[in-house]
């Protein structure tokens, strides 16, 4: 499945943008530009085509539940629109027609439930289903109906459908990475936080002719992703023992074991005393590796515990994985090296800058590609946009 473009009309800071994603985006800009918004943007369509939009919907993707009244964009000397609009459009396979889903919502009231004031589903120029609080049918008008009409034209199509419905923004933070305490957003095979991310990696890590890999579907190496990890000679998940854990220290029923390269093999320890960017790199590979993973997902500041040049080493790899098993990530940084990571010259890596105009504060969103104007630049992509030639930076004097 392949995303062609994502349309967003009238949600908080995001009053009209649109823009066709790779298989690896990553989203730019200064604080409050409304990257976060994007990705929650995204998860509110996600619910609305294969679920409902409310509360628990919402949480489950990591959406944050802000007051009703402030989803829907609010500037001065607009008039305020009715609903708010999302649309995609998608590929089953390259060679497939284009599907698209369009929906109009207007916000809760006194409960947290979004009210459905249209819907519909094409493929190519052709209308093949819809409904709005016009239609003759004695619909739900909370639900949402896609996934569970019934007609002959959807139930062919519904398979395509169904990567949108495990869409999640993942946020992981240490004390969930280390097991430390419960991730308040579980979910499998990792929670939005990056709990149970010990049980996780021992589902995937599996021996082949006596080496150790990683994955099912598309194995590589567990030594690959150790080469980021400079200082880590092996990992492995056990039980937590006195040796390894103070008894003090509350953790999982599993736990990560690192051996260091430069210490005696004896002396193992868990991802309680390992560096947190170990461990945010670990999740990120859990993700891009793991089978059960959604295949279109989010991460907010993926790298804030990652040195500059471990976020560029990840993001190279990440980025090739990704594309090998067509998944579709959405990732934000604030990271100038990271964007080092990136291969713009390929069609599934994409670069994307927010920014907020000065005279009515909505935002625009770009797609920044390698010209020959950037080339004569001679600048590498982090100080293109650290000196502010690809926007997507604050104006500060």
């Amino acid at each position: 499945m392949k995303i062609e473009q994502i349309s967003i009309r009238d949600f908080k800071a995001l009053k009209n943008i649109s823009f066709s994603p790779g298989f690896v985006n990553v989203f730019v800009g200064a604080n409050g530009t409304g990257k976060s918004t994007l990705l929650e943007a995204i998860g509110v369509l996600s619910a609305a085509m294969t679920d409902r939009v409310d509360g628990n919907a919402l949480t489950r993707k990591g959406v944050r539940l802000s007051a009703p009244s402030l989803y829907k964009s609010a500037f001065n000397g607009t008039k305020r629109s009715q609903t708010i609009s999302f649309d995609v459009t998608w590929r089953r396979d390259v060679q497939s027609d284009l599907l698209k889903y369009a929906v109009h919502l207007n916000i809760p009231s006194d409960d947290n439930a979004w009210h459905y004031h249209s819907e519909a589903l094409f493929q190519g120029d052709s209308k093949i289903w819809g409904r709005s609080g016009r239609s003759k049918e004695n619909y739900d008008n909370y639900v949402g109906m896609l996934l569970t009409d019934q007609s002959e034209n959807l139930v062919r199509i519904r398979s395509s459908i169904e990567p949108f419905r495990s869409y999640a923004i993942y946020q992981p933070f240490t004390a969930a990475l280390r097991g430390t305490i419960v991730d308040p957003q579980q979910a499998n095979p990792v929670g939005l936080g990056g709990g149970r991310l010990a049980e996780a990696l021992e589902e995937l890590i599996h021996e082949v002719d006596g080496d150790l890999m990683v994955g099912n579907n598309t194995d590589i190496y567990l030594d690959e992703i150790l080469e980021v990890i400079d200082w880590a000679d092996s990992i492995s998940i056990g039980s937590p023992t006195k040796e390894r854990v103070n008894s003090a220290i509350p953790v999982s029923r599993r736990v990560l074991e690192f051996k260091d390269k430069y210490l005696q093999d004896r002396m193992r320890f868990t991802a309680y005393d390992a560096s947190e960017g170990a461990l945010y790199v670990l999740f990120m590979f859990c993700l891009a590796l793991h089978p059960k993973a959604p295949t279109v997902f989010a991460v907010d500041n993926f790298d804030q515990a990652m040195h500059p040049r471990l976020a560029r080493a990840v993001m190279r790899k990440i980025s090739e994985i990704m594309i090998q098993q067509e998944k579709t990530i959405f990732l934000t940084t604030h990271n100038p090296l990271v964007l080092d990571g990136l291969d713009l010259s390929n069609e599934n890596i994409r670069l994307f800058t927010l920014n907020r105009s000065h005279k009515d504060g909505t935002v625009s969103i770009e797609r920044i590609e390698i010209s020959s104007e950037l080339i004569k630049e001679k600048m590498s992509l982090s100080q293109l946009w650290t000196s502010g030639r690809i926007g997507g930076v604050p104006d500060l004097l």
